[in-house]
């Protein structure tokens, strides 16, 4: 562990969720943070030591402060284990740390990942204050806060409902209140002839431990926003966003919550932004890859050099959701049908239910696509495992995305000017889909009732759809080029006015 006390300001604890989706943008955080004179202290579980790149040990004023893992649980039948099992071993190990400091060695704030925000009652405990950090955009949390303060439960076909406060392009219709029933623990969703209903969601104290906007199905209209309650105890609030992407929900939420509320993203490698959004970024510089694949780096670019300007269609949908198995064969039916070029990645386990993380997938278990390849040729390239994803959305050929519109892909797609066909699984993802397609107007959805199976057709006309539309593609560029020409001056602003905050906020400290 490194020690930068020197003339720094002083010393910020950052504590992450569980997930790459997580980590990353923390780090990058922390990049930031160390930058404006702080020591920026990222507090992990050691069994995410090996995904830390050994750059960022080395950055300055930027230590890992690692906690120790528990002893192996007894065998548990619960696969929600992993995600709620070790609270008590952590709260134990970080009150261990923050108890053999001196008070003037106490960090000056956390920045809590609100999934964490189970941690609040120990900083609390230290009189340390919180500052509340969404890894997700602003537009998700606005349109739950919106949708939780007038609530629309129904709409008929055709009606539109304006939300106060919000922008009129993301006006609530019909099909905006629809929501895939399947996810962790849940079957299907059901075929467009009807079928039998899924499955009940976790039960209320499961759902109580490990959270409804992540694990618990999707959050719907109405629903009391899983964070809401934790702004009590927040001074501030940080979002991995920016002005030119959300800036209407970044202001409605700082109305709203009246505390500051930062936009500090988004969150990429620095290699993303020193590229200027036209050269390629090469993901192995910035992201540490533990996970296996069947492709390099050089191999992607060479197939992808291969492929006119524009002409690809990049399919992926993270490492924790996706299609069902029922309708995997037909996405891969609908690309070899669709004539297109494509980058399919597919994840070990694909298409499984059962929640993110439980168990590691064996081999021959989930869908793998076999015999697509050969069917499709040279103009198809089928990647299992991890896959360089800046890489392939800074490439030229690569003109269109097929994506679970999670945040950071989203964010990826919209820096590069990269369309997106949005086939949304669960909770911020449907939001972020809205924000894509009627508030940015960079894509489309895969089809008009996503709370259905989705089928081949869907899909095929999704893709000819996306890309053939030229005013699309032309939209997305001028986005991507207000976006990704460099880090967000906004952003900038956000974090030196998060430093006057804490200098004034340690100031008074020391009054009191």
């Amino acid at each position: 562990m490194n020690n930068y006390s020197g003339d720094s300001i002083g010393e910020i604890w950052l504590i992450p969720f569980f997930g790459q989706g997580h980590l990353l943008p923390t780090m990058e955080l922390c990049k930031h943070i160390a930058s404006r004179n702080f020591i920026a202290s990222l507090v992990i579980s050691s069994d995410l030591s090996s995904t830390i790149p050994s750059s960022l040990r080395q950055y300055p004023r930027i230590q890992v402060l690692e906690i120790p893992q528990p002893p192996p649980p007894p065998p548990s039948s619960d696969p929600f284990h992993h995600l709620f099992g070790n609270h008590s071993h952590m709260e134990q190990a970080i009150q261990h740390f923050l108890s053999s400091r001196s008070i003037s060695t106490l960090p000056l704030c956390a920045i809590v990942d609100v999934m964490m925000s189970w941690t609040a009652q120990i900083f609390n405990r230290f009189q340390i204050p919180i500052i509340g950090f969404f890894t997700s955009g602003a537009c998700s949390a606005a349109m739950e806060l919106a949708l939780f303060k007038s609530p629309i439960l129904h709409l008929n076909p055709g009606d539109v409902r304006l939300i106060p406060g919000l922008p009129e392009n993301m006006a609530i219709t019909a099909s905006d209140l629809k929501r895939r029933p399947h996810g962790p623990g849940h079957g299907p969703p059901p075929s467009r002839s009807g079928g039998a209903e899924p499955p009940p969601p976790p039960t209320a104290d499961r759902q109580s431990k490990i959270g409804p906007r992540k694990f618990g199905g999707p959050p719907k209209p109405g629903d009391h926003p899983p964070w809401l309650k934790e702004t009590g105890d927040w001074i501030a609030i940080m979002i991995n966003t920016c002005d030119v992407i959300e800036g209407p929900f970044i202001e409605y939420l700082t109305n709203q919550i009246e505390k500051p509320v930062w936009g500090v993203g988004p969150l990429l490698p620095e290699q993303y932004w020193k590229s200027g959004g036209g050269s390629i970024v090469h993901d192995h510089e910035s992201r540490t890859n533990r996970r296996s694949t069947t492709i390099s780096e050089e191999e992607v670019i060479t197939w992808l050099d291969s492929k006119p300007r524009g002409s690809t269609l990049y399919v992926s949908f993270g490492s924790e959701v996706g299609p069902t198995m029922e309708e995997y064969p037909r996405l891969a039916d609908a690309l070899e049908a669709s004539n297109r070029p494509f980058i399919w990645v597919i994840q070990p386990g694909a298409g499984r239910s059962g929640p993110p993380r439980a168990t590691q997938a064996q081999d021959g278990e989930g869908y793998n696509a076999d015999g697509l390849d050969k069917r499709v040729g040279e103009r198809g390239l089928i990647i299992r495992g991890w896959a360089p994803q800046l890489l392939i959305l800074s490439h030229g050929s690569t003109g269109g995305f097929l994506s679970h519109c999670g945040w950071n892909s989203s964010i990826e797609a919209i820096g590069r000017g990269v369309p997106i066909l949005a086939w949304p699984i669960r909770g911020d993802q449907y939001y972020n889909a809205g924000l894509i397609i009627k508030h940015l107007k960079v894509g489309f959805m895969i089809c008009d009732d996503v709370s259905q199976e989705i089928t081949k057709d869907d899909i095929v006309n999704g893709i000819h759809k996306l890309l053939g539309d030229e005013e699309v593609r032309k939209r997305a560029g001028i986005v991507g080029g207000q976006v990704g020409e460099g880090f967000p001056l906004s952003s900038m602003a956000s974090l030196d006015a998060f430093k006057d905050f804490i200098i004034t906020n340690k100031t008074n400290y020391i009054l009191d």
